[in-house]
């Protein structure tokens, strides 16, 4: 996965939000910043760079268990960015679910969808950071 320029500057930007969300973030954007991380590492270790073009069983089952680890932060916490996270992490699940049913449509259509949607996540993960950031900061504890 990491064979490219451009998955090595999308991972370096995963990283540079990970620890942000890590030094700045309260429990919430610390556990979805973690469970990015663990998820990231996991589908490197289970992707299949051999077979491109059918479903990658491994990543599905990275992505769903992610999937359901944002569900439960969007259900107990009470801050929005979960939702947006989860919204998008249903997107590249389905993304596999369709590879896996076999439509046929083409799969750089899909692996663009799956791509935009984790760079979405980060996108919450980040703003969900700055805004915890602001509310600590505003209420004189940072």
């Amino acid at each position: 996965m990491l064979d490219t320029l451009l998955s090595q500057i999308g991972t370096a930007i995963a990283v540079v939000v990970i620890t942000f969300a890590f030094l700045k973030g309260e429990e919430p954007e610390r556990v979805g910043a973690g469970a990015y991380a663990l998820g990231l590492l996991a589908s490197l270790l289970l992707q299949d760079d051999s077979r491109l073009s059918g479903p990658q069983w491994g990543v599905m089952a990275v992505d769903t268990i992610l999937l359901a680890v944002y569900a439960g932060l969007a259900w107990k916490s009470r801050r929005s960015w979960p939702v947006w996270a989860t919204a998008f992490l249903a997107l590249i699940v389905m993304c596999h679910v369709l590879m896996a049913i076999d439509l046929r449509p083409p799969v750089a259509a899909f692996y663009a969808v799956m791509n935009l949607a984790s760079f979405a996540i980060l996108l919450a993960i980040a703003l969900g950071t700055v805004r915890a950031w602001q509310d600590r900061r505003a209420a004189g504890l940072a």
